[in-house]
């Protein structure tokens, strides 16, 4: 049905139907800053196997700071060195970006909220750039040193989610969330991919497994120019931003009351954390990460010990079910387009189905892979890449519904429950390391992959039942002209909390 909406007419094309606008550059923008922010996450399950793959180097050394006396000294590069680590130092290492991820989430949240998302972008980016690039000559003094490098990385990273959930909130029109959204998060999977397809085969060149950490922060220096220069916090903020694409974006990106950043009222966490459809999204949230970041660090090492790919094959193999999920994400798009030009086809509907989509039949291809024997590679790739790439789903579903809920809050809703789902992310490579004592094993590997799949039923089942679509309550403030000012709340019954 066509609206006053649709009817702002730029440059010979409604503010909506425009093929690039504004609004999209900032999606793009954050697009490339997830893919770095995964990339940069997902470097070391790679760089792991890489600097562990060359047992007969003269260079080897231990984890301990004091090398043997083959130690070369120190080097800046880092690049004639491989060391011998524990499962469980390996478990420790890759757990240690979640424990510093989980710290600033909701802080990241409020402060992208009260303060702009540009900004917390901007020097999150800016110093976990810095980290990567310092991480393999933290390497020299010790694991430990480099556990407490990816610890900062977690700490300047923890914000990326929140104040990407708080731009989209001012950015998305509603009926473009769904599509916005999947175009930031896929970034996520982009980064992925390169980082798992490209990276044995930079370990295995001249350069050495370093470079996957030192052109990772170089590329993200470079983002920086470019956010800093096209990014605004608002749509009011920018300066290139028509006046149509302008008016189409504030007129019809919430059924509720956006309120500005110096008059939001203070966050309502009573009525938050007492909120049935919120908690059955922190719920939901927790149990995909969980089983996510399980796979997506596991999946080098579990490649490599019960198939016997090297490195470079690895690399291809594991980014594999992430270029599904990226290709698949942009389809359910377009499905959900379709579905919703269907008569009686709801926004909860299209939440709900494409929630389930993206975890019960991962869940059930999870089961059976854990039923994979150790001669079937090509079945496990298939299981694997199908549990994956159906996943993308979920960018329709639970992904986007912190903004359904509650448009003002959506960044502060994301640094929630991001925070408990990433506590879940790093206890996952721990839990992994407990489980899977001889990583040939196949029977270990099985009960990993069936508690993955015990969690994606149950989060699924409590958001198909608790879980809505409507701006709640608290998010809006009261009609009249004092207390939309003060940005008060309302409460259930229209009185002032």
């Amino acid at each position: 049905m066509t609206t006053a909406l649709t009817m702002v007419k730029t440059g010979g094309k409604y503010a909506n139907e425009k093929f690039l606008g504004v609004r999209h550059v900032q999606c793009i923008l954050c697009f490339f800053c997830l893919a770095m922010s995964y990339a940069w996450r997902v470097n070391l399950s790679v760089a792991l196997v890489a600097m562990t793959d060359n047992s007969t180097s003269p260079a080897q050394n231990s984890t301990e700071p004091n090398a043997p006396s083959s130690d070369p000294g120190f080097d800046f590069f880092n690049s004639e060195r491989y060391y011998n680590f524990t499962q469980k130092e390996k478990g420790s290492l890759q757990a240690s970006f979640f424990f510093g991820y989980i710290v600033t989430q909701v802080p990241g949240g409020y402060i992208a909220q009260r303060y702009g998302a540009k900004t917390m972008l901007m020097y999150g980016l800016g110093i976990a750039a810095m980290i990567t690039m310092l991480s393999p000559m933290s390497l020299q003094f010790g694991w430990v040193a480099l556990a407490v490098m990816r610890f900062v990385m977690g700490l300047a990273q923890g914000a990326v989610h929140p104040a990407t959930h708080a731009l989209l909130a001012k950015w998305s029109p509603a009926d473009e969330r769904g599509m916005l959204g999947t175009l930031c998060y896929a970034g996520a999977q982009f980064g992925t991919v390169v980082m798992l397809a490209t990276s044995g085969f930079i370990a295995d060149s001249v350069l050495g497994w370093p470079s996957i950490f030192y052109l990772g922060g170089a590329c993200g220096f470079i983002w920086m120019v470019f956010w800093y220069l096209f990014s605004a916090s608002t749509p009011e903020e920018h300066r290139l931003i028509s006046p149509g694409e302008l008016k189409y974006i504030t007129d019809s990106r919430s059924d509720g009351k956006m309120q500005s950043a110096e008059k939001l009222a203070p966050t309502p966490w009573k009525a938050i954390f007492s909120s049935p459809p919120f908690l059955s999204l922190l719920v939901v949230h927790c149990t995909h990460m969980f089983g996510y970041w399980l796979l997506l660090m596991q999946i080098p090492t579990y490649m490599k010990k019960i198939y016997h790919v090297d490195i470079k094959q690895g690399a291809l193999l594991s980014s594999l079910p992430y270029m599904v999920m990226l290709v698949l994400s942009f389809f359910f798009v377009w499905l959900s387009k379709v579905l919703q030009k269907k008569e009686g086809m709801s926004l909860s509907f299209n939440r709900k189905i494409f929630n389930s989509i993206g975890h019960w039949i991962p869940m059930l291809s999870l089961i059976a892979l854990g039923y994979v024997p150790a001669d079937n590679a090509a079945l496990a790739v298939t299981l694997l890449t199908l549990t994956v790439g159906i996943s993308g789903a979920t960018y329709l579903g639970f992904q986007v519904n912190h903004i359904d809920l509650s448009p003002n809050y959506a960044g502060t809703l994301m640094g929630i429950t991001n925070c408990a789902a990433n506590v879940m992310s790093g206890i996952a490579p721990v839990i992994v390391g407990q489980i899977v004592l001889d990583e040939t094993s196949v029977t270990e590997w099985r009960l990993v992959f069936l508690l993955a799949a015990a969690f994606y039923f149950l989060g699924n089942l409590l958001f198909v039942i608790f879980g809505r679509t409507e701006v709640q309550w608290w998010d809006s403030p009261r009609d009249n002209k004092e207390d939309a000012e003060q940005g008060t709340p309302l409460a259930p019954n229209g009185q002032v909390k």
